[in-house]
């Protein structure tokens, strides 16, 4: 009977143990609930802009963090980061974090990258030069930098710029667009961005749409590059850019006055007669064929237009004041609309 009492009592020892381990096994993954996964101040709207400095550790970020008071405990965010095996993935930035966010939000942004970012819009038409200005005036670089990072070669990166004359630029490859930017991110690793979008709008259809046509993709920027400038709207712009493809056939000057633009940096309607005479690749007044390359940055209405025109019995036209487009078949309809339109 005594022994059957100490069997009974050494169960009833077992099951208190486990039922302790139990409770503080509970307590514990309560404790690292609450350090984890709850917020500092629950509801808390409150917020800072935090930045972790690039060569910043898991160590120096949690001390900040609970020194600032986002975070209850500097330690709980170390062993978090350390087990969950993302130690090495907390990335440099500026980020909102405040103390209504749990360690398990404020980790989850740093891995993703969930900094602060800025807007850039690239507007249809605008040529390198005004792109330059543009960041100047963003203080993202100076706009001799931007110029200079603009003409540097990235056909190692992006292959559908090696057909590029080794003399080009990225003129007519910075597809307008707006973009997201980070604070303090290079000049250089935007333009990249840009590219990577052009990458995706010319899409293997496209390209394969430009090669039935015996066409590179630089002749048909280069061409859109011109429609761009000249009209406005998707349909103009296939019968400009009929038109145009159809004078390159016959083997007559695309005479197209933004070309003229270009070269003077002026905003003429249509060109002065003394600008005509330029010596300028440019100038497509003065010589047959396509231009030296783009003359600005077409968006995707003007690509299409030059890889699908629309064949028509025009071969000239100009734009009135009033924004319409005037079409004619013969020389003297043009002269008589110019005089119509234009004086």
């Amino acid at each position: 009977m005594k022994n059957i009492n100490i069997i009974i009592k050494k169960s009833n020892i077992i099951k208190l143990a486990v039922i302790f381990c139990f409770l503080l096994f509970a307590v514990f993954c309560f404790l690292v609930w609450q350090e984890i996964y709850a917020p500092k101040n629950v509801g808390s709207r409150e917020t800072i802009t935090y930045v972790a400095e690039k060569g910043m550790g898991d160590e120096d970020i949690a001390w900040e963090l609970e020194k600032q008071g986002i975070i209850k405990n500097r330690y709980f965010f170390e062993a978090y980061v350390v087990f969950s095996f993302q130690h090495s993935r907390l990335q440099a930035g500026k980020y909102i974090l405040g103390p209504g966010m749990s360690v398990y939000q404020i980790v989850k942004k740093f891995v993703k990258g969930d900094i602060i970012k800025d807007k850039i819009t690239i507007i249809e038409g605008w040529d390198i030069k005004d792109v330059a200005e543009y960041f100047e005036e963003k203080n993202i670089c100076s706009k001799n930098e931007f110029i200079g990072l603009a003409s540097q070669d990235y056909s190692q990166e992006f292959d559908f710029l090696s057909e590029l004359p080794e003399t080009a630029s990225l003129e007519g490859y910075l597809f307008p667009d707006t973009y997201e930017i980070s604070e303090g991110e290079s000049p250089e690793d935007i333009i990249k961005n840009i590219l990577v979008n052009f990458e995706k709008k010319i899409t293997r259809e496209l390209k394969e749409a430009i090669a039935l046509k015996n066409k590179s993709v630089f002749e048909i920027i280069t061409m859109a590059s011109m429609i761009e400038k000249e009209v406005k709207t998707i349909n103009d712009k296939k019968i400009v850019s009929g038109i145009l493809w159809k004078r390159l056939e016959d083997g007559m000057p695309l005479q197209v006055d933004a070309t003229i633009n270009y070269i003077t940096g002026k905003n003429h309607k249509s060109a002065l007669l003394a600008d005509l005479k330029i010596n300028s690749p440019y100038n497509t007044y003065k010589y047959q064929g396509l231009p030296l390359g783009p003359i600005s940055n077409p968006g995707i209405d003007s690509i299409l237009a030059a890889i699908y025109p629309t064949e028509s019995k025009y071969w000239y036209y100009l734009s009135a004041d009033s924004g319409k487009t005037i079409f004619s078949k013969t020389l003297k309809e043009h002269n008589a609309a110019i005089a119509k339109y234009l004086r």
